[in-house]
């Protein structure tokens, strides 16, 4: 039986539903390259850096590392920098009654940028509900032009607001 969605919510009825708080996760290798998997979820090539709701009673820092280890298997990893704001996106009208219950417009998102402290094979995207199919490290510059067009201006403004952590990565510098 195929699953069964609300109806297209109005202009109106969109206006009038909140933003899902939420986590961005940044992980950078030593190298400066991004951390990028592809959903299971998702026809085509669409990639996206780590994200996820922020449980009651939990802060946005303890939503990162347990996102980042329930969705790639480890949280082997230190937080770099915080986002001095909370980013956030629209959902295209058609996704509403498809995600989340259709109870969201969009997410508002609080990023980390970190550092991939551990080795590439401890990354397993099957660890916990598998949501990604694929993952490889990106170059900085190129990651926009993977991801989703409703999310690419949040992208846009996280990856200038941590350039300086990309840059002192990429210079082998200590952040």
């Amino acid at each position: 039986m195929p699953e069964q969605h609300a109806p297209r919510p109005t202009p109106e009825q969109i206006e009038r539903l909140p933003y899902r708080p939420c986590v961005g996760l940044m992980l950078l290798n030593s190298r400066g390259q991004v951390f990028v998997a592809q959903r299971v979820d998702v026809r085509g090539t669409a990639w996206q850096m780590p994200q996820g709701g922020i449980d009651p009673g939990e802060s946005p820092r303890e939503a990162a590392m347990r996102e980042l280890k329930e969705e790639i298997g480890t949280d082997s990893a230190e937080i770099l920098a915080e986002s001095a704001h909370w980013h956030r996106y629209d959902l295209p009208a058609h996704l509403i009654p498809k995600v989340w219950g259709g109870k969201y417009r969009g997410q508002t998102q609080k990023w980390f940028a970190l550092r991939f402290t551990g080795d590439d094979a401890e990354i397993d995207l099957e660890a916990h509900e598998q949501e990604f199919q694929a993952w490889c490290w990106a170059d900085v510059d190129k990651l926009a032009s993977m991801i989703v067009p409703f999310k690419r201006d949040v992208y846009d403004q996280v990856i200038d607001e941590f350039r300086p952590v990309v840059d002192r990565l990429r210079g082998g510098g200590a952040s």
